[in-house]
């Protein structure tokens, strides 16, 4: 019986270990492009939901230069995860995250636009362009069930297991 309990323990505690948040990728650089397609990605959603191309654009505008640098950052990850495949796998990244994104806006019905709206004048009001990746950063974007840094495989848990003496081990460790 003590074993049973001593087994649901540790099946608990892998159980536990395994539901913390996403997965961080292993370069700061990577983490924060996937944080900034998460948030130019939430802000198209929001443009074609809530008839805001214009803010859109305005936003396109103003950080064409870091939109740019970070699609070539994913594109460089992509490629270096997933070699020929690269490309492949980071449109459908792109695509899973919009429609991701799109299904979340669903469950807000009809509060989505008054709820998200405001995400353009936040992004457009920033005092410089260089404070865009922080502000990505602090918005959490990205949906669980898409994750951040695919093709890496995250870090497993280390759990220490308890030592266990048999009654062997036990006549043993008394001789």
């Amino acid at each position: 019986m003590r074993r049973m309990l001593y087994g649901l323990v540790a099946i608990g505690t892998l159980a536990a270990n395994g539901a913390q948040a996403l997965p961080q990728c292993q370069e700061a650089a990577d983490q924060a492009a996937f944080e900034m397609v998460a948030l130019k990605t939430a802000l198209m959603v929001v443009a074609t939901t809530c008839d805001a191309g214009d803010k859109y654009n305005a936003f396109v505008r103003r950080y064409q230069p870091n939109l740019v640098d970070t699609d070539h950052s994913l594109s460089s990850y992509f490629k270096r995860h997933y070699g020929a495949r690269g490309q492949q796998e980071y449109d459908r990244y792109a695509t899973d995250l919009a429609n991701t994104q799109s299904r979340g806006g669903l469950t807000q019905g009809t509060d989505f636009c008054a709820r998200n709206a405001a995400l353009f004048d936040e992004v457009l009001a920033l005092p410089a362009v260089t404070q865009l990746a922080p502000y990505a950063a602090g918005k959490d974007l990205v949906p669980a069930e898409i994750g951040v840094c695919p093709g890496v495989a995250p870090a497993k848990p280390v759990v220490k297991a308890a030592a266990v003496r048999t009654p062997a081990a036990k006549r043993t460790a008394q001789k």
